[in-house]
């Protein structure tokens, strides 16, 4: 009399594959994990709680195949079943649930891509080829004049564009200072927002009745004290001489040559013909000076002086500090993470289309 048999051989499908999963997941494990290693100096995931998915995924996985698999069973007619079920089974019947395997697989890559795996590396720090410059400002009164066109702040606004132009790879800083100093742009290599800050730069933002040489130079120092760039610069930029503040500007140029920065130092202004008619039925103001003052400066920390008396020695200026900035390597504070989540997909991507090419075909199961 015909004995029914499992269409398999022998073995109760239904049961989870555990030798299988162990099979084809540790190695992918322990080949993922040898791939990342190279320069991996950090480790996160940027959205955790998405790992939290696996485990409901495989769970559903899992459950969906087992529950299918009774209604999946075929069974022969054969005379002598236990003959058959004696049979060593082949590979293709050893195999069989590896589609299942792979499914699972592909659910747990593509979960741990969702989670959004990124690294730090060392190459991956910024390194250019770079100083950091803070420009300090003068904000007092006097720079309203119109002997550098169509004012001397705007004029110099639209030359420091230029500088901050073509300075790409320095973090750049502005200090304003007027009757006291203080920090507007902090050193950053965001270029955008600095040249956005500074166009919005106007006078009566602060004191302007007086101009304090020594703090605004003391603040610029304070914003590089702690830089850790080899070559660091202070460019100076005042139509006068100082008569306010709480720091001598010779007390500051001797703490810059302690720090080893350099102070270049600008005078701006046709002051010597600041009696000159600037217009029908109106005249300059003579505001004192003291281009001597500006040379000890730069002379002590060893930059360089310059007097600019138009809109087109200013620029020059300019060009001629460009010229002397000598470039040191700098290293900014910012963490860059590299995304490792595109070395999950493609893996997940070629396991599914095996899976679903050996579903279609070798290991597909019938009904």
């Amino acid at each position: 009399m015909a004995e029914p048999s499992n269409g398999n051989g022998n073995g109760v499908r239904g049961q989870i594959p555990y030798g299988l999963i162990a099979a084809i997941f540790v190695p992918a494990t322990a080949a993922y994990l040898w791939f990342l290693r190279g320069g991996v100096e950090g480790f996160r995931f940027a959205h955790p709680f998405a790992l939290a998915l696996i485990p409901l995924a495989v769970a559903l996985v899992l459950w969906a195949g087992i529950r299918r698999a009774p209604a999946r069973r075929g069974a022969i007619m054969h005379s002598r079943a236990s003959d058959l079920g004696a049979r060593r089974r082949g590979w293709v019947a050893r195999l069989r649930d590896l589609p299942v395997v792979l499914r699972l697989l592909t659910v747990v890559l593509l979960g741990v891509a969702l989670a959004r795996p990124q690294s730090t590396r060392r190459d991956d720090d910024i390194e250019l080829e770079g100083i950091d410059i803070v420009v300090t400002l003068d904000l007092s009164g006097s720079m309203e004049e119109t002997d550098l066109v169509p004012n001397r702040l705007e004029a110099a606004k639209a030359v420091i564009q230029d500088f901050v132009r073509r300075r790409p790879a320095d973090r750049i800083g502005l200090v304003i200072f007027g009757r006291d100093a203080y920090t507007y742009i902090p050193p950053t290599l965001d270029h955008g927002t600095f040249l956005r800050m500074l166009a919005d730069l106007r006078l009566g933002i602060i004191d302007g009745k007086g101009t304090a040489i020594g703090n605004g130079l003391g603040v610029a120092l304070a914003r590089l004290r702690h830089s850790e760039a080899r070559s660091r610069v202070v460019i100076l930029l005042t139509d006068g001489d100082n008569n306010a503040g709480n720091i001598s500007p010779m007390q500051a140029a001797g703490y810059a040559r302690k720090l080893g920065v350099k102070v270049y130092t600008i005078l701006a202004g046709d002051n010597d013909s600041s009696d000159v008619p600037a217009a029908a039925g109106t005249a300059r103001h003579r505001y004192p000076v003291n281009p001597k003052l500006l040379e000890q400066i730069a002379t002590m920390t060893g930059g360089t002086p310059y007097l600019a008396t138009d809109t087109r020695a200013l620029a020059q200026r300019f060009q001629n500090i460009l010229e002397e900035l000598e470039k040191s390597r700098i290293r900014d504070r910012a963490v860059l993470y590299d995304e490792l989540y595109r070395k999950l997909l493609w893996p997940a991507f070629l396991v599914l289309l095996v899976e679903i090419a050996l579903s279609l075909s070798r290991l597909r199961r019938l009904p």
